[in-house]
């Protein structure tokens, strides 16, 4: 059991393209977060965006607005988690990467670090604050400038295999792999950026499905654990 961790969710964990905030899944994943907290586990959360904007569907020849519009739907996403928290009665702050301070404060380490000491979930929203970023790197870049013991990427699929399991029965499922192989093979683990930065600061990984954040409380091996050792 890590003292402190950031997590990644996807945009979906809250809704969809359909419902881009579905008050059900957002009190799902608030109670997932819950029990992993009611563990004394220190949690800062990294939001995608993906349920309003997804930036790679989109047709244009400006990146920088995508992007810019892309972290303003991290932060929509952001407001709905820490309500859902609060409804919870979970201690929770928004910070952003982008100054909006009629809705959240701004991010700065110091403060996150301060917060996430006196068991305050810490949700970032915008990202990085910058374009041409994923919120993946975002992750692992908070992850850093918090001391995190793990980076945990939610995802939608339990596990990172050799390929697409959805389309492929005989994908190779990894419990354990290194930062290299991930790179080398071009694992669908997480963007290369993101696992140079976690290989650097030598921060382990967790990629595993949403729905199993529970056992992670339970200390129950989820996943597939990305680390500097050699498998």
């Amino acid at each position: 059991m890590y003292k402190r961790v950031v997590l990644k969710i996807s945009g979906e964990a809250l809704g969809s393209s359909a419902a881009p905030i579905c008050w059900t899944k957002v009190e799902e994943t608030a109670q997932n977060i819950r029990a992993l907290w009611e563990k004394g586990v220190q949690i800062g959360i990294v939001v995608g965006g993906g349920n309003i904007m997804r930036g790679r569907t989109v047709t244009t020849q400006d990146r920088n607005r995508v992007d810019h519009m892309g972290m303003l739907s991290t932060a929509i996403n952001a407001l709905a988690l820490e309500d859902g928290l609060a409804a919870l009665d979970v201690p929770c702050r928004v910070l952003s990467a982008v100054d909006m301070d009629r809705f959240c404060d701004p991010f700065s380490a110091r403060e996150a670090n301060r917060l996430l000491a006196q068991k305050t979930v810490v949700i970032f929203a915008c990202g990085s604050g910058s374009p041409f970023f994923s919120t993946d790197t975002a992750a692992a870049l908070r992850a850093a400038e918090v001391g995190a013991g793990a980076l945990l990427l939610a995802k939608n699929v339990d596990a990172v295999y050799s390929d697409d399991p959805r389309t492929n029965p005989d994908a190779e499922r990894y419990a354990h792999l290194s930062y290299d192989k991930v790179i080398a093979d071009k694992l669908n683990a997480t963007d290369l950026t993101a696992i140079t930065l976690c290989r650097e600061q030598n921060i382990p990984i967790l990629v595993f499905a949403l729905s199993e954040l529970p056992r992670i409380a339970d200390e129950k091996p989820i996943g597939t654990v990305i680390d500097a050792g050699k498998y």
